[in-house]
């Protein structure tokens, strides 16, 4: 889905090649009732986390090359509060040489529409040199797998 077509509505989940559920918390709703803008970074980057790790390809203390953030970016279209269960759609978008950008959604568990979307960028570092480095071959396998249409 482009930038542009998103900005006519919320994107369904044909937009999403897997789903991650993510409980919300009570201290993500903010003095208005309902989650704060900072818990769907949260949840993006929990999501494409946890689909990592129960592949086996990340150990967030351990792992040699990682995948750190350098650009994300969210738009809202509904509201989500303390205690929704939501469903994190996740698609890769582009995939670099050492970089990924991946297309999220938010959903409350079941909606056919998500309440906010947008994307994540990851550039895969040496850990120990914090410089870039190719995606290794089994998380571009994983990316492959993650892409829609």
């Amino acid at each position: 889905m482009s930038a542009d077509s998103e900005r006519h509505g919320p994107p369904g989940r044909a937009a999403f090649a897997r789903f991650v559920p993510l409980a919300t918390r009570w201290s993500d709703n903010d003095a208005y009732g309902h989650l704060n803008n900072v818990i769907y970074y949260s949840l993006f980057d929990t999501a494409v986390n946890a689909i990592l790790i129960e592949a086996g390809l990340l150990d967030p203390t351990e792992s040699p090359i990682v995948g750190i953030v350098v650009e994300t970016n969210c738009r809202y279209f509904s509201s989500l509060s303390y205690p929704d269960l939501t469903e994190v759609g996740v698609a890769v978008e582009h995939l670099g040489r050492t970089s990924v950008r991946y297309h999220l959604g938010v959903f409350k568990a079941g909606a056919p529409a998500a309440a906010a979307a947008g994307r994540f960028t990851h550039v895969y570092v040496d850990r120990q040199t914090n410089r870039p480095f190719p995606i290794p071959e089994g998380h571009r396998e994983l990316m492959e797998t993650l892409t829609v249409g």
